[in-house]
């Protein structure tokens, strides 16, 4: 397979990757301040020329090196955040314009990277500073709510009904918490995490991933994490040797992808 960037190899470090969720299109976003988007085909043994993933667009943000880019969930806007920005822009792919958003009234933070988008396509959950959680609206990018835990979070995941959020603190706690509530409804220490980093719940809710700073991801079942304070994990998956910086279940649940940025082909797929 041919680079599905190839048409517009970007000069920076790549800090998104992702698939649009209902058409043949890859988004890639990073370090060079932009975001493009190509579309990618199927293997064709006819096509002699190879294939080609013909870039679609791409959009340059000016001073903003892009530490996180999403699809919203009917794809048809992009999210992206900066490295060390409070605002964040919007590209709205079917009018063709992007939005900046300057500040979310009754956010204080100074800045936001990291963040999160409801399957359902209703909020965006922004990761703010010292422990608070911002649930926007994802249609008019303004504050409903903020929840907060104890120290500081790094990671959180919604469940795939968008009930309830997963946040996973810097201290290895993860709170979860139901969405219309805004209440926290149980908590529990991940087993031997020295310091969390990432976080996913499988699309059938049946479990819970969290890989720390050491690289150990432990997998739960759910029913576990919402009763006890000290769950035992189901399976301690020990691969890899630098931060587990990203975990992932594939949409039947039946592979866990584990992975760190911190070394080269540091993926591992479970």
């Amino acid at each position: 397979c041919l680079p599905a960037n190839q048409e517009r190899l970007a000069e920076g470090k790549l800090s998104t990757v992702q698939f649009h969720p209902s058409a043949q299109v890859v988004m890639t976003a990073g370090r060079d301040r932009s975001v493009s988007l190509f579309q990618v085909k199927n293997f064709n043994l006819d096509d002699v020329d190879g294939i080609r993933n013909p870039k679609i667009q791409s959009i340059y943000l000016e001073s903003f090196p892009i530490y996180k880019a999403c699809f919203s969930a009917d794809g048809e806007q992009v999210v992206a955040t900066g490295t060390h920005h409070k605002m964040f822009y919007v590209y709205d792919m079917m009018g063709g314009s992007i939005i900046p958003v300057h500040q979310v009234r009754g956010m204080e933070d100074k800045f936001v990277k990291n963040f999160e988008v409801s399957p359902d396509g209703s909020f965006m959950l922004l990761t703010g500073t010292s422990g608070y959680l911002h649930l926007l609206s994802m249609k008019t990018k303004e504050l409903i709510s903020t929840m907060k835990v104890n120290g500081r979070s790094t990671a959180s995941a919604f469940t795939s009904d968008s009930s309830k959020v997963y946040s996973y603190s810097k201290e290895g706690e993860v709170f979860i918490w139901d969405v219309r509530s805004r209440k926290c409804l149980h908590k529990f220490e991940d087993e031997g995490s020295l310091e969390g980093k990432c976080i996913a719940v499988s699309k059938n809710n049946q479990y819970v991933a969290c890989g720390s700073v050491s690289g150990v991801v432990n997998l739960y079942t759910t029913d576990v994490c919402l009763k006890e304070n000290n769950p035992k994990p189901v399976k301690a998956i020990m691969n890899l040797v630098t931060s587990a910086t990203s975990v992932t279940f594939n949409p039947t649940t039946e592979i866990l992808a584990v992975a760190s940025n911190e070394a080269d082909e540091a993926v591992k797929l479970v």
